[in-house]
C-alpha cells in the first residue's frame, strides 16, 4: 500500500459489506471533503437520490484524480463488480453496445462513490424497459450573462406548458447555474416520441417567452437566453440525477425544490454539507414524482400543430464546418482552440484576447462559446467567438488554432473520414 493512502474501511450498510479504499482521500479541498465524507452523505440522502437513480443503468462518471482533472466516462459495468450490483445492456444507434451498471440500494451509492463517482448520471429508463423512457427531461441551461432570475421565469413558463399539457414538473437545481425539470411519464413511447415531446416543449416555451427562453439548436444564434435543452432526451444522454454531488470547488449538490422554493433558492446553497440537514428536516420534495405518471398525447399533438423544427445536426463528432454536410452558422464565427481541459481551454482564450484587444469590449457575454464536447471517454473543450457585436470591417479573420487537440486520433469507426 502506498504511504499516502490511509487503510480501506469496511462499511456496513444495511446488511451488506461494502469496502472504501482510502478513505481519508480530499476530494473537495475547499471544504476539506474526504471520500468517507461523500460517502456518508449519499448514505443521508439515499432514498432521495435512489428514487431519481435507483434502478436504472447509468455511466460511471468517475473522477480518480479528484475535481480538478477531467473525469472520464464508464459505460462498462467493471468485470469484478460486487454481487448487489445488477446490470443491463444497452444498444445504442452506433451498433455498439455496453453492459451498465445498475444500482438498487445504498450500498450501491457507497459502491459508486468509492470508484471515484461524484455525480450520478442514469439513464432515463429503467432497467426493465430500456427502450421506452419514463421520464422526459427538461434541462434549463442559461447562456453567458443570464442571472438567476431570467432561469426561474424560464423554469415558471415551462410548468405553465406542462400543465395545459396534463403533466407534471418536479423542479431541481442542476448544481451548476441551471434548473432541471423532470417528468414522469408511462413508459409507453419510444426515445424518439420523448425526445420529439420535449423538443415540443421547449419550441412552445420560448414561443411564449421570446428573448427570454430559446430552442435554437445553434448556440452562437441563442444570445443571452435560457436554453431549453431538449436533446437531454436523446438515447445516449445523461443528466445528473437528484443529489448528485457536482465537481465545483463548494461540493454544490443537484437539489430537488418545490415550486414555491423556486424563485427564493440560489444554487450555491445546496452543498455536501447543507443538503443532508434540509433532507433530516423537510424530506424529499420529489417523494410523490412516481405517482405523477403522465402521458405524451398532449405535447405530441401539439408538435404536430406546431409543424417540423430546425433539423439537428447530423453525425457523431459535434465540430461541424468540416466538410461533413454539416449546416454552416449564419453567425460571423471564428474557432480559437480544441483542447483536452478547461484550463486549457480558458488559456487559449486569453491568448486570443490578448491578441485581439482590440475588439473585446465590443464582444458580448454570449459570444464567447467555450463548449465541454462529449468526446469517446471524456470531455474535450471547443473555444468559439462570434464576432456578431463586431463592426465588419474590424473582424479579425480565422487564424490557426492555439491549440489543435483531437480527441478522436488513433480512433477508428465504420464512416469516419479518412476510416
Amino acid at each position: 500500500m502506498s504511504p499516502s493512502k490511509t487503510p480501506a474501511e469496511i462499511l456496513d450498510i444495511d446488511g451488506v459489506e461494502v469496502r472504501i479504499s482510502n478513505p481519508d482521500k480530499v476530494v473537495f479541498p475547499e471544504p476539506g471533503l474526504t471520500k468517507l465524507n461523500l460517502v456518508r452523505y449519499y448514505l443521508a440522502v439515499a432514498d432521495g437520490a435512489l428514487r431519481g437513480a435507483g434502478g436504472r443503468p447509468m455511466v460511471l462518471k468517475r473522477f480518480p484524480k479528484g475535481i480538478d482533472a477531467e473525469a472520464f466516462f464508464q459505460k462498462r459495468v467493471p468485470e469484478n463488480h460486487p454481487v448487489f450490483i445488477d446490470t443491463a445492456t444497452l444498444r445504442y444507434a452506433s451498433g455498439t453496445s455496453a453492459e451498465e451498471a445498475v444500482i438498487r440500494d445504498a450500498a450501491g451509492l457507497a459502491w459508486v462513490v468509492n470508484l471515484g463517482c461524484l455525480d450520478l448520471n442514469p439513464h432515463p429508463v429503467r432497467a426493465e424497459d430500456l427502450e421506452h423512457p419514463d421520464e422526459l427531461r427538461v434541462d434549463l441551461d442559461p447562456m453567458p450573462g443570464v442571472d438567476w432570475s431570467q432561469i426561474v421565469d424560464v423554469a415558471y413558463v415551462a410548468q405553465e406548458v406542462l400543465d395545459d399539457v396534463g403533466l407534471v414538473g418536479w423542479p431541481k437545481t442542476s448544481g451548476s447555474r441551471g434548473l432541471h425539470i423532470l417528468v414522469r411519464i408511462a413508459p409507453q413511447w419510444s426515445y424518439r416520441d420523448v425526445r420529439l415531446a420535449a423538443e415540443t416543449l421547449a419550441r412552445e416555451v420560448e414561443n411564449r417567452a421570446p428573448g427570454l427562453a430559446t430552442a435554437r439548436w445553434w448556440k452562437e444564434e441563442r444570445g443571452e437566453s435560457v436554453f431549453v435543452d431538449f436533446n437531454q432526451n436523446a438515447k445516449d444522454r445523461t443528466v445528473a440525477s437528484a443529489y448528485s454531488i457536482r465537481p465545483l470547488p463548494d461540493a454544490r449538490v443537484s437539489t430537488p425544490l418545490a415550486w414555491d422554493e423556486v424563485r427564493s433558492a440560489r444554487p450555491e446553497q445546496f452543498t455536501v454539507q447543507t443538503v443532508p440537514g434540509r433532507f433530516a428536516d423537510v424530506g424529499d420534495p420529489h417523494a410523490g414524482i412516481d405517482d405523477a405518471v403522465g402521458a405524451l398525447d398532449g405535447l405530441l399533438a401539439l408538435a404536430a400543430e406546431l409543424g417540423p423544427a430546425e433539423k439537428p445536426p447530423r453525425g457523431g463528432n459535434g465540430q461541424g464546418g468540416d466538410g461533413s454536410g454539416r449546416r454552416q452558422s449564419v453567425m460571423p464565427l471564428i474557432e480559437v482552440a480544441r483542447t483536452k481541459t478547461k484550463p486549457e481551454a480558458l488559456a487559449a482564450l486569453d491568448e486570443w484576447k490578448s491578441r485581439h484587444s482590440d475588439v473585446v469590449p465590443s464582444l458580448h457575454p454570449a459570444d464567447v462559446l467555450v463548449d465541454g464536447m462529449r468526446g469517446s471517454s471524456s470531455l474535450w473543450y471547443r473555444v468559439r467567438v462570434n464576432l456578431q457585436h463586431v463592426p465588419e470591417a474590424e473582424r479579425p479573420p480565422q487564424e490557426e488554432l492555439i491549440a489543435h487537440y483531437d480527441p478522436w486520433a488513433g480512433k477508428v469507426w465504420p464512416g469516419r473520414p479518412g476510416s
